[in-house]
């Protein structure tokens, strides 16, 4: 990853977090009853509709709730902190917060396709020059 790239993702990042932070203040219950999550998605699957019903459905078995659809890429969500009692029996991660592929594994994706690319590129090239 060039310098730039790595330079405009981290500004990306930054931006996001303060949106986060700013778009729905998550201390307006100050009783303690509520706690938040983000899910994000870094392929965008937000949005499509189908997806992001599903997903909802699923939140929702762990009693979260919708608040806002930041983007495409991330949901904020709440839930009642009575809900903890339950969590022992669900067959999810109630406090998951990644949804779909993770960003370690997108990277090895891209990287791999760009190396399996070049490979081969130079194969044929090999091949053609012989």
């Amino acid at each position: 990853m060039s310098a730039g790239a790595a330079a405009a993702a981290a500004a990306k990042r930054r931006q996001d977090y303060e949106e986060e932070e700013e778009a729905t203040p998550m201390n307006t219950d100050l009783s303690g009853t509520v706690e938040y999550k983000i899910i994000r998605s870094v392929t965008k699957a937000f949005r499509n509709p189908a997806f992001f019903q599903q997903t909802l459905q699923e939140e929702a078995q762990a009693g979260w709730q919708l608040v806002e659809k930041l983007d495409d890429s991330r949901v904020r969500l709440r839930r009642s902190i009575e809900w903890r009692g339950k969590d022992g029996q669900l067959n999810q991660d109630p406090y998951r917060t990644q949804i779909g592929m993770g960003e370690v594994k997108m990277v090895f994706v891209i990287l791999g396709s760009i190396f399996g690319t070049l490979l081969l590129i130079f194969l044929v090239v090999f091949m053609l020059t012989r």
